[in-house]
């Protein structure tokens, strides 16, 4: 396994995030929140396209049967193979915006939100199904982050990112109980944004402010660290037709001195193996 990077697509995103593999068509999809843009890489050929959305957006997935699904700061969107979009749920909420999301086994949408101000409480995590239902399971959250499933369906995590924790619930009929902390990021080494997992339950936690992605196990041991040459890491996401590929986002906003490759994606070749993710349905 490899812990070297390459920049895969050198690019200055403002607030770069939310790698996801889209298999159906082999890219990679990430966006830029504050920059309202979706990026696609194709790894295979080098195409690459760019499209601008009306609104800053937290996060996009692939659905189940072509199209996507768009954490927007105003609610939940559709857009179809043609490339057309409608509102799958419309909530504007003064002060707050999307941030990530991630598919469950179940096939529904786990979005998080939060303000503009990172107040404390001031964000959500909800699920949201195909027919536009919105169940908020977490309400007094700060900048809702990563979010994941182990291999077997049975366990999710996620990351609330102020708490410098990752945390672990039970995952039962779409439901996730028993909270408790996996792991604690010690002070210095940055705060928890997005994370994967891969096939071994390992969880691949990036380091805002850490310019790092760490790996732990299942019991929450750190057993390896994959540092990076931007300080603020934000995703990352296995892809590649074997997804054994590990794509890295991240950004340059609030930096008074960007790093040459903050805003860029990069990839780290071979790094390990993957999940196939679901699709929304």
């Amino acid at each position: 396994m490899s812990d070297a990077y390459e920049v895969a697509v050198r690019a200055e995103a403002t607030l770069g995030e939310g790698p996801t593999w889209d298999a159906a068509v082999g890219r990679l999809i990430w966006i830029d929140i504050l920059g309202s843009r979706i990026h696609t890489f194709d790894p295979a050929t080098g195409r690459r396209t760019v499209r601008t959305t009306e609104q800053h957006i937290g996060a996009v997935k692939p659905r189940a049967g072509g199209g996507l699904v768009l954490n927007l700061r105003d609610g939940i969107g559709l857009l179809d193979p043609d490339d057309t979009f409608r509102w799958l749920h419309h909530e504007p909420v003064p002060g707050r915006r999307a941030n990530d999301a991630a598919v469950a086994p179940d096939g529904s949408l786990w979005a998080g939100t939060m303000r503009y101000d990172e107040a404390p409480g001031g964000g959500t995590l909800s699920r949201v199904t195909g027919d536009g239902t919105v169940e908020v399971v977490l309400d007094d959250v700060a900048v809702s982050n990563g979010t994941g499933w182990s291999p077997d369906g049975r366990l999710m995590y996620y990351i609330d990112s102020p708490t410098r924790r990752v945390d672990v619930f039970d995952f039962t009929d779409g439901r996730a109980v028993n909270r408790r902390p996996l792991v604690e990021i010690e002070e210095g080494a940055g705060f928890p944004d997005g994370l994967t997992v891969d096939a071994d339950g390992c969880v691949w936690v990036a380091l805002w402010e850490g310019a790092a992605v760490r790996r732990y196990t299942p019991a929450g041991t750190l057993d390896r660290v994959i540092e990076l040459p931007a300080p603020r890491v934000t995703a990352c996401a296995f892809g590649g037709a074997d997804l054994s590929d590990l794509y890295i986002t991240t950004a340059r906003v609030g930096l008074a001195t960007p790093s040459p490759l903050s805003g860029s994606l990069l990839v780290v070749p071979g790094a390990g193996k993957g999940l196939a993710l679901p699709e929304f349905t």
